[in-house]
């Protein structure tokens, strides 16, 4: 952590240095001393403090400047650190002024210059400031802060990209500025900007209005590029089929890249709760996972670009080159398509103008305190509506499930049914739909049908969170890789039509059980055809499907 500052103002430069250097002397092991020339450059240098969250501990401030007196710079400087201490130097004529700033500014004690020997004058009483004020002290968040408002698509993208990397922030809503002294504060810190939210606020100063996920990821230090050209096996995905390719291809000495669009975990990292993976019986997040992923491929050597996608393939002779949508493209041997599937849009009046502002595709965990005390309405009957309904449970008033069928057992596990069932504040309406959304700059209210009864109503609800499925984004493969009326990748026997290989196939011999139609590229998980929709099975085909990369790259000449 970032010591603690003191910091002294006086225009005359002979009684700045000599202040300055009685400081170093004695607190320079726990503080920071800092220094300005004026009251005006006090206050730009406390607003910079401000807006990267670090500590002030004591102003020192000399009364008699021009422009802007002593008095005047405190009277301003707390409303950025309310709680630092304040000492006004003053000469003895100046003494009426002191006692008068004393309830003008809550003046903690005023010197008369000068102060010789400090060890007499200046140090006791600095010290017993400095001790009241430690007493206090409670040190403030260290990392990224990002400043936006709750129903801002923007600001629920930036939150959401960071949780997902794994990356701690702490969240500042600006339209709770009158309530929230710390957000105020920094609101105040920005007075006179152009103000463009999301912020992201980074602990070295730096800070970016309005950001990509891009932008953020170069600031992380986050790879947005492959450091190498060419690769043996190239991954693009990193949901649990990606990791488990990246882990096993690495650790069996294979030169591994992966490429994720978002970050690593997939669909699966944003699952509130997994509860039925093998090893866990407490069960896990879908975070947790994702981050022991990482550790365990990052462990032998795998390289991850995030956020990075692939937009077109190219096969050159043993070949396979990756075009990059930010222009780079990248050459493999083995190339393992691992994308995943995204959620499936729900076609509603009002919806698609409300996402990101009361309406989410997915868990949406960044928003779970925010609806602390509210409605929440959740579309979809399978396992990952449930487990979002469990979690939010914790802190809605009432989570309300809408089904479309007549019961959750033809697709949900029965252990997440038994958990449901004995959650009070969990209210499950089948054979309902939602047929319209409302509200202005965020979800208000919603129009729901019960399609037994043909009867419509009217809720007021603060968030809606839809899991109605997934489909996959493989369009970009068109003319390359092929793939079933749906979109999800063929691979194996499923290629295989009437005992003939695929058209265009130059090997002798059938595809193996997970190579598409193109010999050396490989589908695991959720993006390929007929693949079972499970962590697990992602993570058996991820981890299996480099036997088969194996045994191709010993063929390639």
């Amino acid at each position: 952590m970032a010591k603690p500052v003191i910091l002294t103002v006086d225009d005359d430069p002979d009684v700045l240095r000599a202040i300055e250097r009685d400081l170093r002397q004695r607190y320079s092991d726990r503080y920071r001393i800092l220094r300005a020339e004026s009251g005006i450059a006090a206050l730009d240098l406390l607003r910079r403090l401000q807006q990267r969250n670090d500590a002030v501990a004591l102003l020192v401030v000399d009364h008699r400047m021009p422009e802007m007196n002593g008095v005047e710079t405190l009277v301003e400087a707390i409303k950025l650190y309310p709680n630092a201490k304040r000492v006004l130097l003053t000469a003895y004529a100046d003494t009426e002024a002191a006692i008068k700033a004393i309830n003008a500014v809550q003046l903690n004690h005023y010197l008369l210059k000068p102060w010789d020997p400090p060890e007499q004058h200046l140090y006791p009483v600095l010290d017993d400031l400095l001790d009241d004020w430690s007493a206090d002290f409670h040190p403030p968040f260290e990392g990224v802060r990002v400043l936006g408002t709750r129903w801002s698509s923007k600001s629920y993208d930036v939150r959401t990209f960071l949780a997902r990397n794994q990356v701690p922030y702490q969240w500042l809503d600006a339209d709770a500025a009158e309530r929230e002294p710390e957000v105020n504060r920094l609101m105040e810190s920005l007075q006179g900007e152009e103000l463009k939210l999301p912020l992201v606020l980074f602990p070295d100063g730096n800070r970016l209005p309005e950001p990509t996920s891009q932008q953020i990821a170069a600031m992380l230090g986050l790879r947005t590029r492959a450091g190498l050209e060419f690769y043996d096996l190239a991954i693009l995905g990193g949901g649990p089929a990606g990791l488990a390719a990246a882990v096993y291809g690495a650790s069996e000495g294979l030169k591994t890249v992966m490429v994720e669009r978002e970050a690593p975990g997939g669909q699966a990292g944003l699952s509130s709760r997994i509860e039925n993976y093998l090893g866990f019986p407490s069960g896990l997040s879908g975070a947790d996972l994702a981050r022991r992923a990482v550790a365990q491929a990052r462990r032998f050597g795998v390289e991850i670009v995030s956020p990075q996608e692939a937009t077109s393939i190219r096969v050159e002779g043993p070949y396979r080159n990756v075009q990059l949508s930010d222009g780079n493209q990248l050459s493999c041997h083995a190339l393992l398509l691992a994308m995943g599937v995204q959620w499936r849009k729900l076609d509603v009046p009002g919806l698609d103008r409300l996402q990101g502002a009361g309406v989410y595709y997915g868990g949406g965990a960044t928003e779970a305190i925010s609806c602390r005390g509210e409605d929440v309405y959740i579309v979809g009957g399978a396992n990952s509506a449930g487990q979002a309904a469990m979690f939010f449970s914790q802190y809605a008033r009432r989570v309300v499930m809408l089904v479309r069928g007549d019961s959750l057992a033809a697709t949900m596990s029965q252990y997440l049914i038994d958990q449901i069932k004995g959650v009070d504040n969990i209210q499950v309406e089948y054979r309902s739909r939602i047929i319209e959304v409302h509200g202005d700059d965020h979800l208000e209210e919603l129009s729901i049908q019960c399609d037994q009864t043909g009867d419509t109503s009217r809720v007021p609800a603060a968030a809606l969170f839809i899991f109605i499925g997934a489909e996959p984004r493989t369009g970009w493969l068109d003319g390359t890789v092929e793939r079933d009326p749906r979109g999800f990748v063929m691979t194996g026997p499923d290629l295989m039509r009437e005992g003939k290989r695929p058209k265009g196939w130059s090997l002798d011999r059938d595809p193996a059980l997970l190579e598409t139609n193109v010999p050396g590229i490989f589908a695991v998980g959720d993006v390929r055809h007929g693949s079972i929709k499970r962590v697990a099975s992602g993570v058996g085909e991820g981890s299996i499907a480099i036997q088969f990369v194996h045994q191709y790259l010993s063929k390639v000449s």
